[in-house]
């Protein structure tokens, strides 16, 4: 059976959408974070605020890993396989940073700077190829 290519764009943009309303929920908890981090004032973040974010966190990295399986579960079409596979890869990369980000945020002692930043950059160097990889798949698909 050959893909239908509507629901896969409709699919694959649906994700992108709620991928950046869950980011968007998340952002003001990683500022304050990112903001204390860049300050040298982590103490400026009760533990109270800190278990906030990482509940915050938790339900935007689970929601990402629900989006993750549908992406898993979508059958692209041939000519974009490749770019699909790519993509799935580099959201996987993204869900991995968002579990290190919230690991570094419980750490027994405070903040993990040090994860907490290469969490970071996890999730910029997956972000960027996730978008690569969207406008890759938007051309080859909506050319005509």
């Amino acid at each position: 059976m050959v893909p239908n290519l509507g629901y896969y764009v409709q699919s694959i943009n649906d994700v992108v959408t709620e991928t950046e309303t869950i980011g968007e929920k998340m952002h003001p908890g990683y500022e304050k974070i990112r903001k204390a981090i860049d300050d040298n004032d982590l103490k400026s973040i009760s533990a109270d605020e800190l278990s906030e974010i990482a509940k915050l966190f938790k339900e935007g990295t689970k929601s990402y890993q629900l989006l993750l399986n549908r992406i898993s579960k979508l059958r692209a079409p041939a000519k974009v396989m490749g770019i699909h596979k790519k993509f799935e890869k580099a959201y996987i990369n993204y869900v991995a940073g968002c579990e290190e980000m919230i690991s570094s945020i419980e750490a027994a002692d405070g903040v993990d700077q040090e994860l907490f930043n290469a969490s970071e950059q996890k999730q910029d160097e997956a972000s960027d190829i996730i978008m690569f990889t969207i406008e890759k798949m938007s051309n080859s698909l909506l050319k005509k």
